[in-house]
């Protein structure tokens, strides 16, 4: 029954993709009317997420003994340099493109003669922060404040707080955690009945964005969108497909069984929009619950590969655009500033403007703010990408971690890969160590 359920999901959300760009190219004042319902479906996502990661996380650090806490800490630690050298990479990557194929060259824009006006709120938004200002953001002003927010660092910050705190509370702690345990079922039980308008939410989504803007206006970007495209293509290929080699695993696998959120994260240009059904077949696959807790919410909010890649790139493109030269300097400071700005930016639609006038903003006197104008029309089909990259990022870091940590069940993740669409493995709750491993054969097989 699963096996057909998810075979149909799957062909649903592509018949909606198509049908949405369909839609938006012959009757684009009609699509733009179903905006709402590609809004709708995130919405409903999103208000799953914080629960969801909250429940699993102190749940997984409850559960602890002995030396796991002290283990989590030491996998938060690999999580944030493997973020670091990850994001690091995809950035070079779109710099590099963008001063090979110049994709804004001979463009020779004169902002004084353009309404900029349409960006003048992303000015706003984007004011320079420091090290110490994201550092104390991740510390909520109240216990409810990361929920109805839906702060990811936040929450798992009261996450790793309240696990610690029921594991340090005896008998009252251990029937709490028991508790919450229970809770989780109904919480995917819920995931599992919003899943199923994915198709609408696609469908609007993609309705909207072609209606919206048009096929027509990507002529004249057209240079910039390919570079982006395959730059990101690359990137997954490349730098991902090595990573995953590396850690003993198919990347064409890993994708194929999770083709069904990768379809939905493309139609909708969302990362939110599948992450709690990210934690489910993360689980499945053999991942253990404490690390999926752990590490997944930190990669969305700290490791988006593919708004790393938009972001250098799009600077590139605009100073040229601009006739504006960029020193090696000036591309050192900007990148400098975008390993900090580039972390906690938003993973919907519109949150990489913001992160990017953030960036524009901090390093003023280079490329101006309102040069984003330029990206505006096209910024929309280039969020698909985007949010691919991110996914498979997302996705990768967490198997490869789970992996590097010892805290992933080969013996699973073979069985699970060979046959994504298997009925699900038992709840994984139960084991003493959240952290332990319970097999460990062919540790250098590819699966």
């Amino acid at each position: 029954m699963q096996v057909k359920q998810s075979k149909f999901l799957y062909i649903q959300v592509l018949i909606a993709i198509a049908i949405g760009i369909a839609l938006g190219h012959f009757a684009p004042h009609l699509s733009v009317e179903f905006k709402p319902l590609g809004d709708l479906f995130i919405r409903m996502i999103k208000m799953m997420v914080a629960p969801i990661i909250f429940v699993t996380v102190a749940v997984g650090i409850a559960k602890a003994h002995g030396g796991a806490a002290v283990k989590l800490g030491r996998l938060g630690l690999k999580t944030i340099l493997y973020f670091e050298i990850v994001t690091t990479l995809a950035m070079m990557a779109g710099l590099a493109v963008g001063l090979i194929f110049k994709p804004g060259h001979g463009m020779n824009v004169d902002l004084a003669s353009m309404d900029t006006s349409a960006v003048a709120s992303y000015r706003n938004a984007g004011h320079p922060f420091s090290t110490v200002e994201f550092l104390i953001n991740i510390v909520p002003t109240s216990l409810i404040e990361p929920f109805y927010k839906g702060e990811m660092l936040q929450v798992l910050f009261l996450a790793v707080v309240g696990g610690l705190a029921l594991a340090l509370s005896g008998e009252a702690g251990t029937k709490l955690t028991e508790f919450l345990e229970r809770v989780t079922v109904p919480l995917f039980r819920i995931v599992a009945m919003v899943m199923r308008f994915a198709p609408v939410g696609a469908f609007g989504a993609m309705a909207f964005t072609v209606g919206k803007f048009g096929v027509g206006s990507l002529k004249s970007l057209g240079l910039l969108m390919a570079c982006f495209y395959i730059t990101c293509a690359i990137f997954i290929v490349v730098v991902l497909g090595t990573i995953t080699r590396l850690s003993g695993f198919s990347l064409w696998r890993i994708l194929r069984y999770f083709k069904n959120e990768a379809l939905i994260v493309f139609g909708c240009a969302s990362n939110e929009a599948v992450l709690p059904a990210l934690v489910e077949k993360l689980q499945r696959l053999g991942c253990k619950k404490a690390v999926v807790g752990l590490v997944l919410p930190m990669s969305y909010a700290m490791n988006l590969d593919g708004a790393c890649i938009y972001y250098t790139m799009a600077i590139a493109f605009m100073s040229q655009a601009l006739n504006i030269h960029l020193t090696w300097v000036d591309q050192f400071t900007i990148f400098g500033v975008l390993l900090l700005t580039s972390k906690g930016s938003a993973t919907v639609t519109g949150g990489g403007f913001v992160t990017l006038a953030a960036t524009l903003a901090t390093v003023a006197g280079k490329v101006p703010v309102e040069a984003m104008i330029l990206l505006l029309g096209v910024d929309r089909f280039m969020s698909e990408a985007r949010a691919f990259t991110n996914f498979c990022g997302n996705v990768v870091a967490t198997i490869t971690l789970s992996r590097m940590e010892g805290s992933l069940d080969l013996e699973q993740a073979r069985q699970v890969l060979g046959n994504p669409d298997a009925e699900p493995w038992p709840d994984q709750s139960s084991t003493t160590d959240p952290l332990a491993t319970t097999h460990s054969t062919s540790q250098h097989s590819t699966i």
